[in-house]
């Protein structure tokens, strides 16, 4: 059976894909609606026109979390569901066989800010990655 074009899984392999289609801002919507779990941001993203840029490997140390149980982020949440998750991350990528999905970075001018993906970037950071797959989006202005 033939496909036109690529295939939604929530990988880093398929945002690729995707973005290779030019239709990398379909695969970062199907991931925020699914497996992603954010909806709520999917929603606010179509509010204004976005530019995506393809996945890239990028340096974690170029931006932070924004969501995490530290008191002065911006999006506070319960410390031991945190960590779980974390630590759930942690072992499934670690076992190699995960196709981990990119994380998506917002980017103006007062530089990077980590927009989802909070829990698999501080999973890379406790694994002592220091680059991982990104996808940047900016708001047209």
């Amino acid at each position: 059976m033939k496909t036109n074009g690529p295939i939604y899984k929530p990988t880093t392999s398929s945002a690729v894909e995707f973005a290779n289609a030019d239709r990398l801002e379909e695969w970062i919507h199907l991931f925020l609606c699914k497996e992603g779990g954010n909806k709520e941001f999917s929603d606010g993203l179509k509010l204004k026109p976005r530019r995506y840029y393809a996945p890239r490997m990028m340096n974690l140390d170029e931006f932070e979390r924004c969501c995490g149980p530290e008191t002065n982020i911006k999006y506070q949440i319960p410390k031991d569901g945190f960590n779980h998750r974390v630590g759930n991350i942690s072992e499934k990528y670690s076992s190699g066989d995960w196709d981990m999905p990119p994380l998506i970075i917002y980017r103006d001018e007062n530089g990077y800010e980590l927009s989802d993906g909070n829990h698999r970037y501080e999973a890379l950071k406790r694994l002592g990655h220091k680059q991982y797959w990104v996808i940047i989006w900016e708001t047209v202005k």
